[in-house]
């Protein structure tokens, strides 16, 4: 066995080697940023659909159907 020494003053810590762990927390935490903002994206396009949805199938019906009847009706 080793023998011990004494009287060399006070043994110091080293610093880790954290590279490969920081790597490895940037990862996840991007990660996590990603599926959040999916999560709010999905949420925000289920809460406002129906009223999308309302909006455009009104526009189209403007659009194609009203607006060409009201310029046919003019011209004849």
């Amino acid at each position: 066995m080793a023998e011990a020494e004494y009287g060399k003053g006070v043994p110091t810590v080293t610093t880790p080697q954290m590279g490969a762990i920081d790597s490895s927390v940037e990862s996840i935490r991007y990660r996590a940023q990603l599926i959040a903002r999916n999560q709010k994206l999905d949420s925000g396009v289920m809460a406002t659909g129906i009223l999308g949805f309302g909006a455009g199938f009104i526009f189209v019906f403007l659009v194609v159907i009203a607006i060409p009847l009201l310029v046919w009706s003019i011209t004849r």
